[in-house]
């Protein structure tokens, strides 16, 4: 397997508690306990929208991608951000290709919100046949997230970047969303415990190609 360095856990509990904010739904939060104001389910989903979070690049590739179908300007510039920022190289938190796709055990992070009342989880199926996982936002949970985002713009970015990804995602479900990043051939021609390739330079010419015909 190869070499990879990562966030501290704290770094990756904030990730997620974003990414969980973000795309979780409030219509079944009522089926839970009094204090869930959001469910996301599968493990499946919340790997792929870290994912996103994690390589800008091939978050900056959907968003050209999703330009093209929408002509949706806005898409382009958050693109053309990504690179203004440099993110692909000071961003990049390289992920480990699985048998299902990128994959990072979650269980510290995880265990960062849960202990903090920030999350709560609640699993399917029975003990070693886990058919799903489904993570439940607390209001404390949420309110972090907020108070989190107020602290610092670097805290912020997490929001905001978690509600681009789920833009992105929209309401498919994890096998859909994994499905869509191995179309990236990089992605896919990964070889088994090997770090996922970027597509930095492949996606930078693209959209450079798009402002080009845009007149700039």
């Amino acid at each position: 397997m190869s070499e990879i360095s990562g966030a501290s856990d704290r770094q990756s509990a904030v990730r997620l508690l974003a990414c969980i904010d973000a795309a979780g739904a409030a219509a079944d939060a009522g089926q839970w306990d009094e204090d869930i104001v959001a469910s996301l389910h599968a493990q499946s989903r919340l790997q792929a929208l870290d994912f996103w979070m994690r390589n800008p690049d091939y978050l900056a590739n959907e968003l050209l991608t999703v330009f093209e179908e929408t002509g949706d300007a806005s898409l382009v510039q958050l693109a053309e951000r990504i690179f203004d920022d440099r993110e692909p190289d000071l961003r990049r938190l390289p992920m480990i290709r699985y048998h299902f796709g990128a994959f990072e055990p979650l269980d510290n992070a995880l265990s960062i919100l849960v202990a903090a009342g920030l999350l709560k989880i609640r699993r399917q199926g029975s003990p070693g046949q886990v058919r799903e996982h489904i993570y439940l936002l607390t209001i404390k949970g949420r309110e972090a997230m907020a108070s989190l985002a107020a602290a610092a713009p670097e805290l912020a970015w997490y929001r905001d970047r978690a509600a681009i990804v789920t833009r992105i995602a929209g309401d498919k479900g994890g096998r859909a969303l994994k499905d869509r990043q191995y179309l990236q051939a990089e992605y896919a021609g990964t070889e088994l415990n090997h770090i996922i390739a970027p597509i930095t330079e492949r996606v930078r010419k693209r959209l450079d190609s798009i402002l080009e015909r845009a007149g700039r």
